[in-house]
């Protein structure tokens, strides 16, 4: 059995079917996800149901339906919207809502709860990288990185912000280089949780963020369901508003799902986690790559971009000895080439842990400069958070390490 399996039992779905002795359920894409015993599941997509749904996972739409329901006139929806998601407003609690019937709100905070996070720390500064460790409702946690826009690294103003959100517990597709999976798969983030952390981001360091990035804890393409749904709500007028193009998504190459994003209306980018160009390479770090060769992947690389009329990128960690000699940079540069990609170059965070090291920086310009003279738009990320566990799942894992030590909250 997959070294993720948990406890095994009887499996009770959305619709009342039951399996029993369940360890992985089966999705669209022949994908496999880790059951939990006791977890109750959507039928349709084999995620967790909530009950009640929180307020940060309904869009505009549910929300009037679910009023006028109730008997109440559908433009609260719109007031209730407002009072979640302008920047002057967002309110914590349903007793904010102040234009609200009292009584509607006792039935509304019912209903649809507001399940904001709480921020357990912040490491970095206002001027610099921040990383937020969140402790979810079950007591997860979870993190989220704001990074300060680099004028080498966007070509454009340097105030602007990114945020970096994470779309599960943990991962379960074991990247040998990633923190994010040395505790295994917990489970997914629901659309609440993903968009939460735009909100709770904002709060705390007091900046606008310009842009999203689902590059940090999980596969967010594994979480489809909650992961349209969530930016869905960040991308609506009615919701916080940020625009399609300006938020991003990175898979580890879950060519399914990459195909079906690109038939959705959205014109979200894309960012491929590639991190070696032959399958021999990328085979012995990613998992991935043996249900999904870099053959097939780029076949729906090319697909994405022939319907998004986009560019994507492939994102690319240096890991010295691994995946850093100069035959794998020409033939990324051929990969590239195919599908017009830009290469985002990453030198490696080291992982306590982990036995991988980044390359030296005369190393990283070579393999840079391989690239560029084969016409490649790449640039390499100066590290923005190295001295902050910045990468995946490193602050999360140091935190819930300590927090099983004696005298430890």
């Amino acid at each position: 059995m997959n070294e993720h399996s948990t406890s095994l039992g009887v499996a009770l779905f959305s619709d009342g079917r039951r399996v029993r002795n369940p360890s992985y359920f089966p999705l669209k894409s022949n994908e496999f996800l880790p059951f939990h015993q006791g977890d109750v599941y959507d039928a349709a997509f084999m995620i967790p149901c909530i009950s009640p749904r929180p307020l940060h996972a309904l869009s505009l739409d549910e929300l009037e339906s679910g009023l006028r329901e109730m008997g109440e006139p559908a433009y609260r929806a719109k007031q209730i919207m407002e009072w979640s998601y302008h920047r002057d407003k967002r309110v914590a609690s349903w007793s904010g809502m102040t234009n609200l019937p009292a009584a509607l709100r006792t039935k509304l905070e019912a209903q649809h709860p507001i399940r904001l996070p709480e921020v357990v720390q912040v490491s970095g500064s206002r001027d610099t990288t921040q990383k937020f460790l969140l402790k979810l409702q079950d007591g997860e946690l979870i993190e989220t990185v704001l990074i300060p826009a680099s004028p080498a690294l966007y070509g454009e103003e340097s105030d602007r912000r990114t945020l970096c959100v994470s779309s599960q517990v943990g991962c379960a597709y074991g990247c040998k280089f990633c923190a994010s999976g040395l505790d295994g798969w917990k489970r997914h983030l629901t659309p609440d949780e993903i968009v939460s952390q735009v909100l709770l981001a904002e709060k705390v360091s007091g900046e606008r963020i310009n842009n999203l990035v689902f590059m940090g804890m999980g596969e967010p393409m594994a979480n489809y369901a909650n992961f349209i749904k969530a930016i869905t709500i960040l991308n609506a007028p009615w919701g916080v508003g940020l625009g399609a193009r300006k938020m991003t998504v990175s898979t580890s190459g879950l060519v399914p799902r990459i195909r079906e994003l690109a038939d959705h209306p959205l014109q979200i980018r894309l960012a491929i986690s590639l991190h070696g160009a032959s399958d021999a390479v990328r085979s012995q770090i990613m998992p991935v790559n043996q249900k999904y060769p870099v053959a097939e992947l780029m076949d729906a690389c090319s697909y994405y971009c022939e319907r998004k009329k986009q560019m994507i990128t492939f994102e690319y960690i240096l890991i010295e000895g691994v995946n850093d000699d100069p035959s794998e940079a020409r033939l990324l540069a051929e990969l590239a080439r195919g599908i017009r990609a830009k290469i985002n170059l990453i030198p490696y965070n080291t992982v306590e842990g982990l036995p991988w090291n980044r390359p030296s920086e005369a190393v990283q310009e070579e393999f840079l400069s391989i690239l560029k003279n084969r016409g490649i738009a790449a640039t390499i990320r100066r590290e923005k958070g190295h001295d902050i566990d910045a990468a995946c799942g490193q602050l999360r894992r140091r935190v819930s390490t300590a927090s099983l030590l004696p005298g430890s909250l």
